[in-house]
């Protein structure tokens, strides 16, 4: 099955950089202008000058972007701000944060993973990727030949013999990396070295399956470029580093990604509500002047009748909040795209794109990846006041995937809609760097 390797990674120096908060950043998808100008301010050696680059207005073939990540990198190696392992590891992990009011603490390590066709059966995906993208990540490994973030993947392993092995090694001593971050997250890092425990991971490994949660973009781009450099005859460049993380594990979160519509011409919602019932029992949710207490309940409520039903939350320009339910002589076969996997039929998410967006109001796929009549939120009060200011006509609530609905359409070898998942919290990136040199 999936082959890992451990590495000898560059980590920053921490004779050198005294509060590691102060040089990672979140992984580059998620880092828009102001916050990638805030990483720049933060410290001259954050991981943003090489992770995600400032374009500036000269650029041109030569000097650009990248090839200033390459500068940056070579500089800060030979200065000794990043400095190698002198030998390979696997690297212990944890996140500890909060949600909805509880602590939790999500374990993983880290490692370097063999890329390899998707069609082997060894790495799963879970969702589309797009050409811009990896175009990018691929003109940044080009010129720096390395990974500067992890893709997070998950594994199946429910006796937590992996986890065990790791944390023997690592044994009773303080993590050789502790902080805290800007978002009041604390990352502990151990750096397991022992050959034996590095020999009974692998082993373990080799016996599952890999599911890419995050991080798709980087994986393929890493297919790519081990594809480009074996055709110029160089060998190696095989792996991606990776973050591995128990399907079991109690930290492991998937919140849900909210959908808005706009923009609808003509838009009547006396007849969009009727025109639900031919799928779903519509039924209004009272409400009160506390319009904060009332979406708590009310979300509470959608994952409350989950267990057996498929349930999403509507609310409309009259300020009202509705409760969809998935009508029990709706037969999914019949009525869901026939091409796709029985897993895919049973998405909340696939339902509520092709029975609510595509058929009653026309969003066809197209739109919706280019998000004329759809935007996305995962704050559910953001989505009540964007509708009440009218700059969207309707929000759709939804339940978080569960994990068992991501393993499942990625073993069916089918993908899953747009915005589907959102794993909390994200891979912090700066913390391990492979190096492919």
């Amino acid at each position: 099955m999936a082959t890992i390797v451990p590495i000898a990674a560059v980590r920053y120096a921490p004779n050198k950089i005294g509060d590691m908060a102060l040089v990672v950043t979140p992984p580059y998808d998620v880092i828009d202008t102001p916050a990638q100008a805030r990483y720049y301010a933060r410290h001259p050696y954050n991981i943003i000058r090489l992770e995600l680059g400032q374009v500036l207005p000269q650029d041109d073939e030569r000097n650009n972007r990248y090839s200033r990540a390459a500068n940056y990198f070579a500089r800060w190696l030979e200065e000794g701000i990043l400095k190698r392992e002198d030998n390979p590891a696997f690297y212990l992990y944890q996140q500890e944060f909060t949600i909805r009011n509880e602590r939790k603490i999500r374990t993983g390590f880290l490692c370097g993973l063999k890329v390899e066709e998707y069609s082997q059966g060894n790495i799963l995906p879970h969702e589309e990727t797009l050409s811009k993208p990896k175009a990018d990540r691929l003109q940044l490994l080009r010129a720096c030949r390395a990974n500067f973030s992890p893709i997070f993947g998950l594994y199946s392993d429910p006796d937590r013999q992996i986890e065990q092995l790791l944390w023997k090694a690592a044994g009773n001593r303080p993590p050789d990396v502790e902080f805290t971050d800007e978002n009041n997250e604390i990352h502990r890092l151990w750096v397991i070295t022992n050959k034996q425990t590095i020999k009974q991971v692998q082993k373990l490994m080799q016996q599952r399956q890999i599911f890419i949660a995050d991080g798709h973009h980087r994986y393929e781009t890493s297919l790519n470029f081990r594809d480009e450099m074996h055709s110029q005859g160089l060998r190696g460049y095989d792996t991606v580093l990776a973050t591995l993380v128990n399907l079991h594990d109690d930290g492991l979160v998937i919140l849900p990604t909210h959908r808005l519509v706009r923009n609808l011409r003509q838009f009547n919602l006396a007849d969009f509500k009727q025109a639900l019932t031919a799928w779903f029992e519509l039924e209004v949710y009272p409400t009160s002047p506390n319009r904060e207490a009332d979406l708590a309940n009310f979300l509470q409520l959608m994952a409350d009748r989950r267990q057996n039903r498929h349930v999403f939350g509507l609310y409309t320009e009259e300020k009202q909040l509705y409760l969809l339910t998935l009508r029990p002589d709706v037969a999914l076969a019949e009525v869901m795209d026939k091409s796709r996997s029985t897993a895919f039929h049973q998405l909340d998410v696939a339902i509520l794109d092709t029975l609510v967006l595509e058929r009653i109001l026309g969003i066809g796929s197209e739109q919706r990846k280019n998000q004329d009549n759809l935007t996305y939120t995962r704050d559910a009060l953001d989505a009540i006041t964007a509708v009440d200011e009218g700059s969207q006509q309707l929000a759709f609530f939804l339940n978080p995937t569960r994990v068992e609905e991501v393993t499942a359409v990625a073993k069916a070898g089918d993908k899953m809609p747009q915005k589907s998942t959102f794993f909390y919290p994200k891979l912090i990136t700066g913390l391990v760097i492979n190096y492919l040199e």
